[in-house]
Order: C-alpha cells, then structure tokens, then sequence
C-alpha cells in the first residue's frame, strides 16, 4: 500500500487543481494498482446493503459512468472535482433532512459517505483509460477526489461569510473504523460532522456558525499533511475548533493533552505505525499539546444524557527513565509521551496536530481549541452480533442522535464560556 501512495503535497499547485496536467500519452501510461485493502471491504455485504439502503449506490454508479467517458486527465480531474463535491453535499444534505432520504436507513447516517467515496476511490484507483493515466496523475485524482469528497475544500469561514456578529466554530470527524471487528460499524463523529456542517447554534451570546470537514483513519494521510493543509487557512478566522472522535463506552471526554507518539495500533488499511508523530520542522516538536477548550465549563453545563469528563491521564517516560507510565494527572516536566489522554491512535493525533498548528500560528492565548471524545456508538441489545446482526436498529440510531445533539450542547457550552475572553 505505502508503494502505491503518492504524496500529493509535492505536486505542483497547478497539476493539483487540474489547471495543468503531467504528461500523458501511452509512454507515460503505468498499470493500475489494485484496490487498497480499505476498498476490497467494498464487496463485503453490509456496505452494499449500505449503499442501497440510502440510495449511495446511485451516485457511485454514476461516478464510474463519468469516469470512464473521460476522455483526457483535464476531464477527469473535472469529473473528480465535481461528482465528489456533490457526494458530499449530498451527505450534509441527507443528515440535515434536505432532499429525498433515497431509501430507508435514517438520515444521520454517516456509513453511506464513506462506502460511496471508498467505492469512487477504487474506481479511480483501478481505472485504466485509453489516453493513459501515470501514478502521478492518478494520485493528483484520488488526492482531490479525498479532499473534495471530506470536505475539506467546503468550510466557508472567510471574512463575511458568517455574517456580522455571528461566531464561526470549526469541527472535524472521523470515518469508521475498526472494520475487521465489525463492519457495520459508523462513527458518532463522522455523523456529527454532517450533521452540523453549516448549521447555525444559538448560544446565550448570540449566534455561532459550524463548519465541518472529516478524516480518514490512515497514518499515512495525516504523515503527509492532510490535517495542517485543511485546517491551516481557517485557524485564524474561527473563534473555535474541536477534533471530535469516538472513545469510550457511555462517556465523553474532553482530552487535556495530547503526545507527540503513534502507538501502532492498525489503521483502516491495516497498517500499523510506531513512532514520533512525523511534523514539519521536527527539532521544533514538542513532546505534548494541550487543550485551550474552556473543560471545566464544558464539564459542569447540563449537554444531554453521557457524562462528560475532563480526561486528565496520560502515559509518559519520566525525564531520565526508560518506563513508560501512567501519569492521571497529566505530564511531568521533561517526559517523552507515550499516550494522550486520547491514546495513541489517530484521535490523539489529530488533536496533536490540531493544537500544534495553533500553537506554531501564534494562536495559543487566544484561540480556544482542542479534542472531545464520544461514548463508542453502539448497536441495540440482541443486535451486538457482527456475523449475525442487522446494519441498523432502533437504538443505534437513538444512541448517535443523542451523541450528535450532546455534542452540539457541548460547543454551545463552549462558545458561552469563552464568549468575551
């Protein structure tokens, strides 16, 4: 996998927005790889019953018909670009009751996104068109069709686009994971992202408007720079951002700290890291961020039915020891970390990044942002069984819209606490 994936940070900002193409023609030509380990889930059951149960299976189809009356990289970055915008609005859509449901799973369902753009991805991954297509240029394709297809190119907090007074919040998600385990697994964050993407909170103080964008859970995206690309235009403009993934059973957490370690637990591609989180200028890297949320407020205001928490706990090698330990109350000075309060897998990471960006942006005193956790979604009783069990039931949908409403409690708790400070 890590052969075939291209770092798109090194192509030119022209071939990136299709302006201008790498060479073509059939000496440039390269065969296509296969599908990512992610993709080949695709054929499973579940995510085809997924896909036909929300209607997703449509705009896939539609997309691979597209694609393939491509007739040169300019038409296909073209197609890219725009049938994976639409999928994206026509996920915010669908979460906010916009439009046909297009069939009967509920609409804060965020399974069919990820299925729909895992199915565009391979096709693109795998296609093999008459002009030729080099491992540049297809990388410059599924690069765009990620970010477009996430969100990521969709966040409107630009001068006056908030309108006068309004508050402008910046919140990202996950896709699902963990899919060997079970694969009909959604994630409460991703939901939320929908969910609120452009939504309007009114809070004490007046209005605040949300923008979202979601992530993959793959180290490799994050090591080349996905998190800092997306996030870094907007930092400046918000007047607050969270991370949000899911964590642990029945609670939130608001995480104190993050560390600086990949603990290699395996990602949606099956591969695991173990190492220092790889930033730019890594001599500059500290060893752990913290959160600038306004916790204790969070922690105290009355959000919906989990408890909250502020996570304090974290894992450390003690300055001049060669131990890693548990540490409840945070790190002490001159530890090396081994674990967040948000672990040591990709929500740790994105928290990690996210703070470090601030930090390094001059942002720490004055802009309130860090990482909250939600309970782990869960199925109804009786519907617990991944071999045997149905892709949806009453609770399930109860339990993440639940989570997708504390959550929306949560920033607007937070926007009242930091309201003139």
């Amino acid at each position: 996998m890590n052969s075939i994936r291209v770092r798109i940070g090194v192509l030119s900002v022209a071939v990136l927005a299709g302006l201008s193409a790498p060479t073509t023609g059939a000496a440039a030509a390269q065969s296509a790889p296969a599908p990512t380990v992610e993709e080949q889930r695709l054929d499973k059951a579940v995510p085809q019953e997924i896909l036909r149960r929300s209607g997703f299976d449509a705009a896939a189809a539609e997309f691979a018909d597209d694609l393939a009356g491509a007739r040169s990289y300019a038409q296909a970055h073209r197609v890219v670009t725009r049938e994976g915008s639409a999928l994206w609005r026509r996920a915010v859509d669908r979460a906010q009751g916009r439009g046909p449901a297009g069939g009967d799973l509920s609409r804060d369902d965020d399974r069919p996104l990820y299925w729909a753009r895992l199915s565009m991805t391979r096709d693109v991954r795998t296609w093999e068109p008459e002009f030729g297509l080099s491992d540049v240029q297809r990388g410059a394709l599924i690069g765009a069709l990620e970010r477009v297809s996430r969100g990521q190119t969709d966040i409107r907090h630009t001068a006056g686009a908030a309108g006068a007074g309004m508050k402008r919040i910046l919140v990202t998600g996950f896709d699902p994971f963990t899919l060997d385990r079970d694969i009909r697994i959604s994630n409460p964050s991703g939901a939320t992202a929908l969910a609120l993407d452009g939504a309007v909170i009114e809070t004490a103080d007046g209005p605040a408007r949300v923008e979202t964008a979601m992530f993959p859970v793959r180290w490799q995206d994050f090591a080349d720079g996905m998190v800092e690309r997306a996030l870094r235009p907007y930092l400046k403009q918000v007047d607050l951002f969270t991370t949000v993934s899911q964590g642990r059973v029945g609670r939130f957490d608001v995480e104190r700290t993050n560390g600086a370690w990949r603990g290699g637990f395996q990602d949606n591609d099956n591969i695991g890291r173990t190492e220092t989180i790889p930033v730019a200028d890594p001599a500059s890297q500290p060893q752990w961020t913290t959160t600038t949320l306004p916790y204790q407020e969070i922690v105290a205001a009355n959000t919906g039915r989990f408890p909250v928490y502020d996570n304090t706990s974290v894992t450390e090698i003690p300055a001049g020891g060669t131990t890693a330990v548990v540490r409840p109350d945070g790190p002490t000075p001159g530890s090396t970390a081994r674990a967040g309060g948000g672990g040591d897998y990709l929500s740790n990471e994105i928290a990690y990044r996210a703070t470090l960006l601030r930090d390094r942006l001059g942002l720490h005193d004055s802009l309130p942002g860090g990482h909250v956790h939600t309970p782990v979604l869960q199925f109804g009783a009786g519907n617990t069984d991944p071999a045997s069990g149905a892709v949806t039931d009453p609770e399930f949908v109860r339990n993440r819209l639940d989570i997708i409403a504390q959550v929306r409690g949560i920033l607007t708790a937070a926007v009242e606490a930091t309201e003139g400070s």
